[in-house]
């Protein structure tokens, strides 16, 4: 496969993206950015492993496989590895993983998931291996995988509908995306949380809150946001994190879009890669498979002509823009007509089409914020999510085009975590690592 480096610039491109990836580097994973990011997070590494492969193979199959080390027994691969430094003891106190029975003994992790894409990965970094070595590195990598799609069926779809359910929006990857985000200003915000938003004593909070140490406090959540995140985390903790016990009660359960649109694409990978190596997956987890690509047409509604993410109790539609609109492309399982829909919706520059695409949340949604994290900027990871759909759909010029407006924004604003979608701005940290990553994996394709 031969390198596209015709722009001027791109190879050195090229070789700041790798020196970004040598920074972050923590010899078996990397951290997502230096002094804000200090751990392991799952689709952080997932997509490091994707840039990664074209540089050291070996390196990037290290990346995944130390994913496995904070595997939880039932399964579950945590959001989260912690670093076992000193420092970072509030870190892993705050989520006490060790009170689940499952968590691993020696490894202090978070005590929820994120976006599926380990799948994708393990099968992306084996197309760079020969036939011998991808068959040794998917028979290393299977059992793990199919652990975790198995605990998805088992644990987050108690219904046996199709769909899985997340239990905090830090689950979705999309941290605080305006569906969430109604939905916890609605549901599960607590008195104390509303007093302080009463009192105005969220800017005195502020000076204790380190990530505005490094990002200023417009391009972050805001202070009521975290407040109402870290309290839904807490009641996750006093559950012990077992989602038996945290369904009993459920106030915020949703069955995101994005998650189950990635899922669903995982699921194709894992099949792909069991094949590979003449593995046969369990006929339930089979089914499970089928009837998540039929479920994602439950989400569809045929009045607005596009897909949301909805309530799991009530099985309500949470009509709310955001990027996770598109992500069906990525899923792969809808229909040409459906998808020609999504792709019109790209094209409009009053939605999802300004200088630098895509933005998170629609320009003409009230939630359109161009700095603000996942209510606005765009993002690197998913551009790319959204460029694999297009070509898979045949939209290889719409894909062409994403490709040059997202190096675009990389060659002109450096490797920064996010981006202002009308100036090409440069947001959040600074020499962020899966900008880098899949930058070099534009460049190499």
């Amino acid at each position: 496969m031969s390198e596209t480096t015709d722009t001027p610039g791109q190879p050195d491109l090229l070789a700041q993206a790798t020196e970004v990836l040598r920074i972050n580097d923590r010899d078996t994973y990397t951290v997502p950015s230096e002094n804000l990011y200090p751990h392991q997070w799952l689709w952080d590494s997932c997509f490091i492993a994707i840039g990664l492969r074209w540089l050291n193979v070996d390196r990037a199959q290290t990346e995944l496989a130390s994913l496995l080390r904070g595997q939880w027994a039932n399964g579950m691969v945590p959001s989260m590895i912690f670093s076992d430094k000193r420092e970072y003891g509030r870190d892993r106190q705050l989520w006490r993983s060790w009170l689940n029975p499952y968590s691993p003994d020696k490894v202090a992790t978070s005590g929820i998931t994120q976006p599926p894409m380990l799948a994708e990965a393990v099968w992306q970094v084996g197309q760079q291996l020969n036939a011998a070595e991808r068959r040794a590195w998917y028979k290393h990598m299977l059992p793990g995988l199919q652990a975790y799609h198995e605990w998805l069926y088992a644990e987050r779809d108690p219904h046996q509908e199709g769909l899985v359910l997340q239990i905090h929006p830090w689950e979705t990857g999309l941290d605080n995306t305006p569906p969430w985000m109604h939905e916890l200003h609605e549901h599960l915000m607590p008195t104390w949380v509303r007093a302080v938003r009463a009192t105005h004593t969220d800017k005195v909070i502020n000076l204790f809150r380190r990530d505005l140490h490094y990002v200023p406090p417009g391009q972050r959540f805001s202070t009521l946001e975290i407040l109402c995140l870290y309290n839904a985390q807490r009641r996750l903790r006093r559950k012990q994190y077992d989602t038996n016990r945290i369904l009993d009660h459920a106030l915020f359960a949703i069955e995101d879009l994005t998650y189950n649109c990635i899922l669903i694409r995982a699921n194709t990978r894992l099949q792909e890669v069991a094949k590979a190596v003449r593995h046969e997956l369990p006929e339930p987890l089979l089914a499970n498979m089928k009837k998540s690509e039929d479920a994602l047409d439950t989400l569809w509604d045929e009045y607005a002509n596009v897909y949301w993410s909805r309530d799991f109790v009530t099985h309500r539609l949470l009509k709310v823009p955001s990027i996770a609109t598109l992500m069906p492309l990525y899923a792969g399982t809808i229909s040409k007509e459906r998808a020609a829909k999504l792709v019109k919706l790209l094209e409009n520059d009053r939605k999802f089409g300004p200088a630098y695409p895509v933005p998170t949340v629609p320009l003409d949604s009230p939630d359109f914020g161009p700095q603000r994290y996942w209510q606005g900027p765009s993002w690197m990871n998913v551009n790319w999510l959204i460029m694999d759909g297009l070509k898979r759909y045949g939209y290889d010029d719409h894909a062409a085009a994403l490709r040059e407006t997202s190096l675009e924004m990389v060659e002109k604003s450096g490797f920064a975590e996010y981006f202002d979608p009308n100036t090409g701005e440069p947001l959040g940290a600074h020499n962020f690592s899966w900008t880098a990553a899949l930058t070099i994996d534009l460049l190499k394709r």
